[in-house]
């Protein structure tokens, strides 16, 4: 596992390569990020932005997905995948943001647990998007690379690796690091062949130092 030095070392150098640590999700309202980031299951960001414009022009207001029906919200997220659930998991969110939550996306992380198709990376994401807490999003590119640059043990499952990134990533830098692992992942550690020769990362990182010596 890494020290604080050497986790410090990595922070500062994936902001020097990647500045803007955005999400890649368009959103305009703070419940149109929670619909966007549940129809990115299975799906990519890319395809997810391609769908959502005409989405939400149809519905405008939360008060009219809550009153949709399911199937033609359906039609319009149909190239996402999982069409059927996606849309029904949107409709009865939105009716549950405005009979529970008085129609804001809650702050809290067991709150928004109770909402349809919402499970513990959805929530840190809007936690840390939205209300800058928190922010440990395990999805597949911080499992995979957080593992291979030793700052978590190489488990696959994402509540473990939360567990250890909350105690190894300071909470103020947990939102930013976890879009530039994701970043970090389209880029240069991809899943099968990473590019870490040309990985700034390479010096600190557990994986990268060992393919240096393979190749030496």
């Amino acid at each position: 596992m890494k020290t604080k030095q050497e986790i410090d070392a990595i922070i500062a150098q994936l902001k020097e390569l990647y500045p803007d640590a955005l999400c890649s999700l368009q959103y305009e309202k703070d419940y149109e990020l929670l619909f966007a980031v549940r129809l990115s299951a299975q799906c990519t960001d890319a395809r997810v932005n391609l769908v959502t414009p005409a989405l939400f022009a149809r519905f405008p207001t939360l008060e009219s997905f809550a009153q949709a029906d399911v199937e033609e919200v359906g039609t319009y997220v149909h190239s996402t995948g999982f069409w059927r659930a996606k849309a029904r998991d949107l409709v009865a969110s939105a009716q549950m943001l405005l009979e529970r939550y008085g129609g804001k996306v809650p702050g809290r992380m067991e709150d928004l647990l109770q909402l349809p198709g919402v499970g513990r990376k959805t929530a840190n994401l809007i936690l840390g998007d939205i209300y800058g807490t928190d922010g440990y999003v395990c999805d597949t590119h911080c499992i995979r690379i957080t593992g291979r640059l030793g700052i978590t043990d190489g488990s696959k499952d994402p509540l473990k690796v939360e567990r250890q990134l909350r105690a190894a990533i300071p909470a103020s830098e947990a939102s930013d690091f976890c879009h530039r692992m994701v970043l970090h992942g389209r880029a240069l550690c991809m899943a099968r062949k990473p590019q870490c020769g040309q990985c700034p990362l390479q010096s600190l990182c557990d994986y990268g130092k060992e393919q240096e010596k393979e190749n030496a």
